[in-house]
Order: structure tokens, then sequence, then C-alpha cells
């Protein structure tokens, strides 16, 4: 369950990345800061994505791990675009809450996986 919900959340938060991204680039004119924001924002659904077909728990906790640094990272280029006038600061909100959604969920996800493998050792 946890996983699905994970994914079907990274897949939204990566269609609203796309679509800022494609606005950034049209009619901001702002190509570099919009790429990074839109490698890291959609990284994070493509590890989720990774990790549910992970060979190992060690794998799949890695592949969370590099969806939390992902996730991170595309809050800091929100924030920038921000704080640069690229962005609103309800758009910089409403996509904020979204990762930190985001980030929650990978956190719990980790936490139980954790869990899991150090109780079977």
């Amino acid at each position: 369950m946890r996983a699905s919900v994970l994914h079907t959340k990274s897949v939204s938060f990566a269609i609203r990345i796309i679509n800022l991204y494609k606005y950034l680039i049209a009619e901001k004119k702002e190509f570099v800061l919009s790429k990074q924001l839109l490698r890291s924002g959609t990284a994070v659904g493509a590890m989720i994505s990774e990790a549910q077909f992970a060979q190992t728990k060690p794998d799949f906790i890695t592949k969370l791990h590099i969806a939390v640094k992902e996730a991170n990272e595309a809050t800091y280029w929100l924030y920038l675009m921000y704080k640069t006038d690229y962005i609103l600061e309800a758009e910089y909100c409403s996509l904020k809450i979204d990762c930190d959604e985001l980030l929650k969920l990978l956190t719990a996800s980790l936490k139980i996986a954790k869990s899991n493998i150090n109780q079977k050792e």
C-alpha cells in the first residue's frame, strides 16, 4: 500500500514539476535553474519506481534514500525560483507542501524497511 501511495504522489508531483518547467522556459525564458528543478523533481518518482523493483531490501532502502535526496534538492530549487521571482509565493508553497508530503512518506517507508531488516538480524 505505501509504495502505491508513494508512486501515485510522486507521479503527480513530477507532472506539476514538468508543467512548471514548460511554463518557465516558455514564459520566463529561464533555462538553467528550471532544468535542475526538472531533473530533481522527476527523479523522486523515478527512484521510487526503481525501489519497487529492487533486488534486495538494502537496494530498496538505497533507492528510497536517493529519492529523499532528490526531493530535498527539488525543494532547494523551488525556493530559489521563489526568491528570484520566477514563481509566486502561492506556487512555491503549493509545490513545497507536495514535496514535504513526499518526504514524510519516504521517511516513514524507510523507517519501516529498516525496521524489517533489523528484525531479521
